[in-house]
């Protein structure tokens, strides 16, 4: 905000700067009406000053000013709602004086209004804030001390949070720094200290970083993963998981379906003689924003959730709620100050090292992606959703259709025919060819000693190939689930044979 000045030299090194999106000028206290919605203005902004005895053109003429233009300023102040305080200075010119009145911004107080009208700054022109944004402010004024995170959670004790989960907290947090070596094993301390528990009461928060249980009461607290193919919703399901869980483990679960369901390309750096096996998108990328959406997302409503999708030419995390406001989805690719709308369920996290608390988390996730040669996600809101985007070719064999192809056309036909010969999609076609099974049998049978994440990549873009089929389609996740070959499995597969004999 503009700084009120308290002698001449700040008087004039501020009038140079010009009216703008905190500073205002106006020729006198005759102006007072105007000048109160402009400094109500400025209380729902940035804050910034107001300079009674100043023409629009920035030159101070002055005016006289006595105890009852003081008092008229105070008067006008009591029709700001909630109540507002004016910092006011005199400094004199040549003619008289120029009155400053500074007002200070972002309080959690706001919006603010001024006979009953709420004013905003757009450049140096002060108006009428629209209705929707002034509910919005309205009801962040009351998310500000009384929000659902720290809420009280009815009838939650601590025999039904995560012990292995507070405890984990506090080791990370620990051996980040950033909770004392020597705070207590005792859970209810650690959640003391994590403002976690107030007046003995358990929060809601509690809940959603620690809980175990959370149906019927709180349904929000949902994880949905599928993976379609083809590049609409409306495409056939490959995978599709719904399961309650609270905020670490839904960060874990979501990481570990990524990981399954990416496929694992190739490519060769310069001047090695080894192949570097990568994902498309890199994992670290997104493992940050899933934690962002895990951390910043609306969990007052029960229908809400977070949702991992994945097309064959995308993926998409999706979370529930809007950005804080002065906050657009442009800004997330650029500069911009960290709100956090759970501050609670962001510190947990905090505390782990898993995120930072500057507002760069976006920033870093667009220099991974470049750093990868993967394209930078964009950034949505629709419908009630922040929606972040990686596109990338999620089929083996495809390219990366918005950035650089991974492997260049020569390793491409060195790693077909190192495949042809011997790789692991044809091991599990000959082994599921013979009889259906299930993936822990299939990873048995071509010689691994568990279900590691090449064999899942395998399975999955076989899959998607149409080179395998479940034996259960109606129920994709069944512990009875197996996998067998399709017809055009079984032809490739004969042909295969056919060459190699």
């Amino acid at each position: 905000m503009s700084k009120s000045p308290g002698n001449r030299k700040e008087l004039t090194k501020l009038l140079k700067q010009g009216e703008g999106l905190t500073l205002e000028f106006k020729r006198s206290t005759g102006e007072m009406r105007e000048a109160m919605r402009t400094l109500c203005a400025f209380l729902n902004g940035s804050g910034g000053a107001v300079l009674f005895g100043v023409r629009p053109d920035g030159e101070a003429k002055g005016q006289e000013v006595s105890d009852g233009t003081l008092r008229d300023i105070a008067q006008a102040s009591e029709r700001f709602e909630p109540p507002a305080h004016l910092s006011i200075n005199r400094i004199k010119v040549k003619a008289g004086q120029v009155v400053a009145v500074s007002v200070e911004g972002g309080l959690d107080t706001r919006p603010f209004t001024y006979e009953g009208r709420a004013y905003e700054r757009v450049g140096s022109t002060t108006r009428k804030m629209p209705q929707a944004k002034y509910e919005r402010l309205l009801v962040e004024r009351g998310h500000a001390k009384r929000r659902w995170e720290n809420l009280p959670a009815e009838g939650l004790a601590l025999k039904d949070l995560d012990r292995k989960e507070i405890l984990r907290t506090r080791e990370l947090a620990i051996q980040q720094n950033r909770i004392s070596p020597d705070t207590s094993r005792d859970i209810g301390e650690i959640l003391d200290r994590l403002g976690l528990r107030i007046d003995g009461a358990l929060t809601q928060a509690a809940l959603m970083l620690y809980g175990k249980r959370f149906l019927p009461d709180y349904p929000q607290c949902l994880l949905k993963m599928g993976r379609f193919r083809g590049t609409e919703i409306t495409g056939e399901i490959v995978d599709n998981r719904q399961e309650h869980m609270n905020a670490f483990t839904m960060v874990r679960e979501g990481m570990e379906f990524l990981k399954r369901t990416m496929p694992l390309g190739a490519r060769f750096p310069t001047g090695e003689i080894f192949r570097e096996d990568r994902f498309p998108v890199p994992v670290d990328a997104l493992r940050e924003i899933l934690l962002n959406a895990v951390m910043h997302r609306d969990y007052s409503h029960h229908s809400n959730y977070v949702a991992i999708v994945v097309f064959d030419d995308r993926i998409e995390i999706r979370s529930c709620g809007r950005l804080p406001t002065g906050i657009t989805v442009k800004q997330l690719a650029g500069r911009h100050e960290s709100k956090p709308v759970n501050p609670l369920i962001a510190g947990a996290f905090h505390r782990t090292g898993a995120v930072e608390v500057w507002g760069r988390g976006t920033n870093r996730v667009i220099a991974m992606c470049k750093k990868h040669g993967a394209a930078v996600p964009s950034f949505e809101e629709r419908q009630g959703f922040l929606i972040v985007t990686f596109k990338a070719q999620m089929v083996a064999g495809g390219t990366v259709e918005a950035g650089p192809k991974v492997e260049s056309k020569v390793e491409s036909k060195v790693e077909s025919k190192v495949e042809s010969v011997g790789g692991l999609e044809d091991r599990i076609a000959a082994v599921v060819g013979l009889s259906p099974l299930s993936k822990s049998k299939i990873a048995i049978a071509v010689g691994k000693q568990k279900i590691d994440g090449q064999l899942h990549s395998a399975v999955r873009q076989m899959f998607l190939k149409g080179l395998i089929e479940y034996t259960l389609p109606d129920k994709p996740n069944s512990r009875l689930q197996k996998y067998q070959l399709t017809k055009k499995g079984r032809r490739i597969l004969s042909k295969r044979k056919r060459k190699s004999g």
